[in-house]
Formats: structure tokens, sequence, C-alpha cells
């Protein structure tokens, strides 16, 4: 078990192999009583909504299941607002609480519905998908995307409990794996450069969804995540690190229309931008840039991206969350491990690079 220990609430990480079964048990232990209201995606729920339910039951809930239609594009106020009409017509009271059972996108949702409703409900992460489990659904970040950028809707909201079950993943197709493992690499760049070489020597096994293996993959990046959330919960300065490559990500998926790339692809892409752009700075040495590509190359995630306008992108940047004083802050990487925040970066420079990888 780990242990987030932020400002606004301490909660436990639980993973396990096989961990929905004890939803409820665990629902239970966070002194939990009302109503519990479980809210998926239509990809997510037929295959696991029945046994989360169970599991709630068995442990004294009364329990009902909403599911919107998955995908990125999906992760709107439109959407959230057809949650909050189901909770009133589900009579959702201040003690009931929501379990998002899902990827990212369901735990930012539903995490923000929770935060919203009846001006706040507990909720539990149940992510199902490798990105969710060693990334998104811990740190209490919930929230929607706005047509011109992601995430750029929501609020700080710790959920009461993370259980994440690696045996979701056995369900997961590959390039849905692929996505996840992006962030593992991302984590092990930035803070563990000993998990690099572990996930580069067993990307067969990770791929395959060894048990082991995988909830020991899993179970490292949580502990990772949850050590900087619990030093920096709402991302004042050492909680930016973890987003490396994403200034460049959230833009490329704003201006595809959230439906040509998975995060992960599109973090790669930015986790590539950023070490040439740290190279050409005489900030990362060229050796960084080469090993995440070989890394990447294991588990078949891209570097670049064809047929993209680099004014749209470079605009898209211009919303992210990061930016301060009006000037873009840049993860960058002194070395495996090292991460360092510069908001010195020319724009001629980034416009440059971008361009280099957008074609």
């Amino acid at each position: 078990m780990i242990q987030v220990q932020a400002a606004s609430g301490g909660y436990d990480v639980i993973v396990r192999w096989g961990a929905l079964d004890d939803l409820g048990a665990v629902a239970r232990g966070c002194d939990l009583r009302g109503a519990a209201y479980v809210i998926s995606d239509t990809v997510v729920a037929p295959l696991h909504g029945e046994r989360a339910l169970v599991s709630l039951r068995s442990a004294g809930f009364e329990a009902a299941l909403h599911a919107f239609p998955a995908g990125e594009v999906n992760k709107s106020l439109d959407t959230v607002r057809a949650a909050y009409d189901w909770l009133v017509d589900q009579r959702a009271e201040r003690a009931s609480v929501i379990v998002a059972l899902g990827g990212g996108v369901v735990g930012d949702l539903a995490g923000f519905v929770a935060a919203t409703y009846l001006r706040g409900l507990p909720f539990i992460q149940c992510p199902t998908s490798l990105l969710a489990m060693v990334d998104a659904s811990i740190g209490g970040k919930v929230g929607v995307d706005h047509a011109r950028g992601k995430n750029l809707i929501g609020a700080f909201y710790p959920p009461r409990a993370v259980v994440s079950d690696p045996s979701f993943l056995t369900s997961l197709p590959g390039r849905a794996l692929r996505d996840g493992v992006a962030e593992a690499i991302k984590h092990a760049l930035i803070m563990d450069p000993p998990m690099l070489d572990l996930l580069e020597a067993g990307a067969e096994r990770l791929l395959t969804v060894e048990p082991q293996f995988t909830t020991e993959v899993v179970a490292r990046n949580a502990a990772l995540k949850a050590g900087i959330v619990s030093r920096d919960e709402r991302e004042s300065e050492l909680r930016m690190i973890l987003n490396y490559g994403h200034t460049t990500a959230h833009a490329l998926e704003a201006v595809t229309g959230y439906n040509r790339l998975m995060h992960g692809e599109a973090d790669s892409i930015g986790m590539m931008v950023a070490a040439e752009i740290g190279r050409r700075l005489g900030v990362t040495p060229p050796a960084v840039g080469e090993r995440q590509a070989r890394v990447f190359a294991r588990y078949d995630l891209p570097t670049r991206i064809a047929g993209l306008d680099p004014d749209a992108v470079y605009a898209a940047m211009a919303l992210d969350k990061k930016v301060a004083a009006r000037k873009l802050r840049w993860i960058l990487l002194e070395d495996l491990g090292k991460p360092v925040i510069r908001a010195d970066v020319p724009e001629d420079l980034v416009r440059e690079v971008l361009a280099a990888h957008l074609r």
C-alpha cells in the first residue's frame, strides 16, 4: 500500500492484482456510508462495471452505474452536465460516493463531477488503464478539456482512495498499453533512471501484462507520483517536473481535436521536442535524447507527427497551464533524473524544433 500525504488530506493507493473485488471494502474502510455512484465510459463499463457494482453491494452500498461515450473528445462540460442530470435522477446526496471506473478521461471527468456536485462528494479512483494507474489517478487533479486547450477547466480535489487492479490491463489493446508506458518512461527519465533499464529490458513482459512484473511497474510508478504529490500537491514548483513533454503534448492533442493521438503518444513526441530544445540550449546531453528515442522505439511510441501546422501548435502552447507572465516554462533534462524548469527558451528555437517534429 502506498500513501499520499497531501495538505488537503491523505489517502492510500492500493496496487494489487484483483483489487477491484475489494472496492466495497476499501470504501467502507474510508468510512463512506452513502449510496455509491459509479461513473465509467462505454468501453470500460461492459467489461468491469458489473464486477464493481457487485463489490460495492456486497459491502452494503446501494450502487448504480452511469457510462458516457468513451474518448478524450467527450471529456467536456456537456458530458459533465449529463452526469449531473443522472445524479439528480438518482437523488444523490452529500453522503453519496462517486467511483471513477476507467482510464484517465473517466478519472478526470468523474473527479470533476465529484468536486462540483452538491459542492463536493467523496470519490474513489479505480483506474483501468496503465496511464491512469501510474499517473492520472494519483494527485487529485480533476477536470475537463476546453476546445482550445486540454484540462483548462478543473480543480484540485483528492480522492479518498485509489484502487489499482493491474489485471484490468489484460483487456487493453496494445496501443492503449503503450500509451501508459510513455508516462512510466517519463517518470524514469525525470526521477528514476534505473527504471529506464527495467522498462527497456522488460518491454515484452509489460506488453504481455505478465502479472508480477506489471504489478511491480505500476506500484513503482505510483510510489514515485505519490512522493511528488505529497511534497507539492498544487504544482507550485516540484510537481511541475511531471509535465516533462506535456507543453508540446497538450498542444498536439488540442490541435488534432483530441482524436488522432493518445496522450502518451503526444507525450513521447513532446519529450523528444523537449530533449532537442535542451540539446540546442546546451542543457541536455545528446545521449539523453538518443536514449529516450531507443526506449520509445521498444514500445513503438512515436517521436514525430506529420501534417500539422507549427503555428497552430505554438498558439495552443500559449494556453498551457504552466505559462507564467506570458512565458512558456519548459521542463528540460540536465541529465537522466535531473530535470530543470526554464522560462528563457527563445520562441524562434521552439518554432524551429517544432517544425522539425511535425513533418
